[in-house]
């Protein structure tokens, strides 16, 4: 039975909870996740439809999704010291029901306003869910699986990142946009059902919570999202730099403070003496980025110069999908005996060739098969960094700070989204004022092809010069798993 288990005998402080067979647990909560991030790029294909149906502007509707980020990424760094304290299960389960209720009043809202503030309250479930599911899998898989274990959670993120667009255009174009909330009710109900009954309440932990770092990091977070994602559509005025600035100020203070704290701060400095974990923070930041951005100027460019429906627009992610999917359970198998440099490495390499493919050919006169073979190049190569990179991240750290590590590393990543989306917007802006001035790059172009020809090649070297933004998250990634080293306990030999 899944919740017969056995607590090994340590210290509490280092207690990990061993299932008898945990996988189930696994696919459990793999859907509630799978959920919660297909919910991050769901939106963008729906974006010109939402306008016309809500009477919207291009702004209102930017923030739909900006205000799903924004609550999932604020609070994430208390909810994984909120499940050590009062159980990983039940602040799943919570965070879930939350959700799933907000998917059903995103569903029947019939204002922008209404909207939005769904949205925020969707957000803040998936920030209550997200941490606990890596956490549990740290504390109940054994050394020896967890590397296999985690790759189907970080597999999850790539596959779920790609599928949010594909799964939104169908529904859009199918039934509606309303649709592409509605689906989460009875995913929700699966989820729920299914993580109540599979997945163990596991010890907690007494924590001594670190109340002025939940200000101060949720503060400064908070500014510096808002101000970043806001500030091209302000002008960058005044008050927008002060935001920014003082989200700066505050976050150095956290620091400081989380230094300074000899109690438990909310963020142990000490998880970053492990190189393995402060170099998997920035690589999935730079993934969080690329998944935010990149799908801004290929979709405008399928849609504006292409033509295409929202379903047409989002189908040139499936070869990317594909492969993703395809290549997810092999090169998870991969990660307890394989070096993680070896294979976040060639991930990073093969997605930037594909990215430097798609960059040269993305014109108006492009053969479809030759984005569907940058997309599938781009997926191969994925496929080898969200997997290996979320197996190795907690992999060192004790089983103390499972919930600081998780949120941490979601934090990290939601950060890294929140940035890849402002910086894509205005890098567009930016293009389009230089080739087309006048256009917006968040404008209704994406709903009708453009006529003329002349502004189609404009535009299209626009959204190419956009795409140089991820294509150099990718290079920062490249040299950033670099510095990985073979993580404690590896079936490959030592350090």
């Amino acid at each position: 039975m899944l919740t017969r288990f056995v607590t090994q005998s340590a210290p509490p402080t280092s207690t990990q909870t061993e299932v008898s067979n945990p996988w189930p647990a696994l696919w459990a909560l793999v859907i509630g996740f799978f959920m919660i991030l297909v919910d991050l790029t769901i939106v963008t294909v729906a974006t010109p439809t939402i306008i016309e149906d809500l009477d919207a502007s291009v702004n209102d509707v930017v923030w739909v999704t900006s205000g799903y980020m924004l609550a999932y990424a604020v609070p994430v760094l208390i909810m994984g010291r909120l499940g050590d304290r009062f159980g990983s299960k039940n602040l799943y389960l919570v965070g879930l029901t939350v959700f799933t209720l907000a998917s059903l009043w995103c569903g029947l809202t019939s204002t922008v306003e209404a909207l939005i503030l769904a949205r925020v309250v969707q957000g803040f479930g998936a920030s209550m869910m997200t941490p606990q599911t890596m956490a549990i899998i740290t504390r109940i898989f054994p050394p020896a699986s967890r590397g296999s274990a985690m790759a189907v959670w970080g597999a999850t993120a790539g596959v779920a990142m790609v599928v949010g667009p594909i799964l939104g255009g169908l529904l859009t174009d199918g039934l509606g946009w309303e649709w592409i909330f509605f689906v989460n009710i009875p995913f929700g109900i699966i989820a729920f059902t299914m993580a109540w009954r599979l997945v163990p309440a596991l010890p907690t932990h007494a924590h001594r919570f670190d109340w002025l770092g939940v200000a101060l990091s949720g503060a400064a977070m908070f500014l510096l999202c808002f101000g970043i994602q806001e500030g091209h559509q302000e002008d960058w005025a005044g008050w927008i730099i002060a935001m920014i600035t003082g989200g700066l100020v505050l976050f150095v203070v956290f620091v400081v403070w989380q230094r300074l704290n000899r109690a438990e701060p909310l963020v142990p400095l000490s998880l970053f003496k492990d190189r393995n974990f402060s170099v998997s923070n920035v690589a999935i930041a730079c993934m969080g980025s690329i998944a935010a951005a990149f799908g801004f100027p290929l979709m405008l460019f399928a849609q504006a110069v292409r033509g295409y429906s929202p379903t047409e627009a989002a189908l040139l992610m499936l070869p990317m999908a594909v492969m993703s999917i395809f290549l997810a359970q092999p090169i998870g198998k991969l990660t307890d005996r394989v070096h993680p440099r070896s294979v976040t490495g060639a991930g990073f390499g093969i997605s930037l060739v594909g990215f430097l493919l798609l960059l040269w050919r993305l014109e108006p006169d492009v053969a479809i098969w030759e984005i569907g073979l940058a997309m599938a190049i781009i997926g191969i190569g994925n496929a080898a960094i969200w997997a290996p990179t979320a197996a190795t991240a907690n992999r060192n750290l004790p089983m103390q700070l499972a919930g600081a590590g998780a949120g941490v590393y979601n934090a990290t990543r939601q950060v890294g989204s929140v940035l890849g989306a402002a910086a894509i917007a205005v890098l567009m802006d930016s293009r389009l004022a230089h080739f087309l001035p006048g256009a917006a790059a968040h404008g209704d172009a994406g709903a009708a092809k453009i006529a003329d020809p002349h502004a189609a090649e404009l535009f299209s070297r626009a959204m190419q010069d956009s795409l140089w933004l991820p294509a150099a998250m990718y290079a920062v990634g490249l040299v950033a798993v670099m510095f990985y080293e073979a993580p404690k306990h590896a079936g490959y030999g030592g350090h």
